[in-house]
């Protein structure tokens, strides 16, 4: 259990959508857009092929079940998946409205976020479930069919842990604090290899998705007065690092062609992946994720 039982949501918060035509690659892909395109790469075949829409586990945890409707407390979202994204964003608003005012000057907006399943239309165009998790810059959205937690378990062998499913949560806020602080587009106009735009991109989102838990079991809801979060333990640590190392590019590259070729690279390896958010975890320090001057991607105390 990783919410305070106690723990409330706001009900207009999320948005439930879906039932787009899908079909068009939406921009802006985080922890499972850019899986696929990777893979297209590598077989050259169609990317919303390659990922099935995903299956629910024994228990029902991971079907998405369209609404949120008993929703309302943290015991909640222990038990629900699409709860528990709806709770990880609150707890990701509740950060970032504190600390990225204190710690860049510019005042946090909050990202527009849709739970959909199978399909669903965005401002970046059509989109299906096959291409994962994402965030659309030009609606400023982020887009999550929960099924993608069960391939992330089944398919990239990444933990089914609580903190490993708001991990990616919070990888594609982190792209929305990208979009505000301007560097997003980095990634369009450097789109591959183990220094480019992209993997650099991708690194400091996962940065910021450990900012994040540093302060998520500490700073209290002003609502509440107590954090979304109790207490992480090692074992929810790991879960996360789990996440982040599953879909490290080499480690998609050796399980998909038995070799890797960073040359194609466009979120980093698995080790830097885990690296980059313990960076921003041990710190809480936006100033420690600024991969777009490290000059070692593999070391990123080298910038503290």
């Amino acid at each position: 259990m990783t919410f305070n039982q106690g723990a409330r949501r706001d009900a207009d918060r999320i948005r439930v959508g879906g039932g787009g035509r899908g079909g068009k690659i939406a921009l802006g892909g985080g922890a499972g857009g850019l899986i696929v395109l990777i893979l297209a790469l590598l077989f050259g075949g169609d990317p919303s092929s390659l990922l099935g829409s995903g299956t629910p586990d024994q228990s029902g945890q991971y079907s998405p079940g369209g609404t949120l409707e008993g929703c309302e407390t943290g015991a909640d979202a222990n038990s629900d998946v699409d709860c528990r994204v709806a709770f990880t964003v609150e707890s990701l608003d509740t950060v970032w409205e504190q600390e990225l005012v204190r710690q860049t000057g510019v005042a946090y907006e909050l990202p527009e976020v849709e739970l959909f399943t199978s399909a669903t239309s965005t401002g970046c165009g059509n989109a299906t479930s096959d291409i994962g998790p994402f965030y659309c810059p030009a609606d400023r959205t982020a887009y999550f069919d929960t099924s993608f937690f069960q391939q992330l378990v089944t398919q990239f062998g990444s933990s089914g842990g609580p903190l490993a499913q708001e991990y990616v949560v919070a990888h594609e806020v982190g792209h929305h604090l990208q979009n505000q602080l301007g560097d997003l587009g980095r990634a369009q106009s450097d789109p591959r290899g183990p220094e480019s735009g992209a993997v650099r991109t991708e690194l400091q989102a996962d940065c910021y998705a450990g900012v994040w838990a540093h302060y998520a079991d500490t700073l209290p809801d002003p609502d509440t007065g107590v954090p979304f979060l109790t207490p992480l333990s090692e074992n929810d640590i790991r879960d996360a690092l789990s996440a982040a190392s599953a879909v490290g590019d080499d480690r998609i590259q050796s399980a998909a062609t038995g070799r890797v070729n960073p040359e194609a690279w466009t979120h980093g390896s698995s080790e830097q992946r885990q690296k980059w958010f313990i960076a921003g975890y041990n710190t809480g320090q936006i100033a420690a994720c600024d991969t777009y001057s490290a000059a070692d991607l593999d070391n990123p105390a080298a910038l503290r």
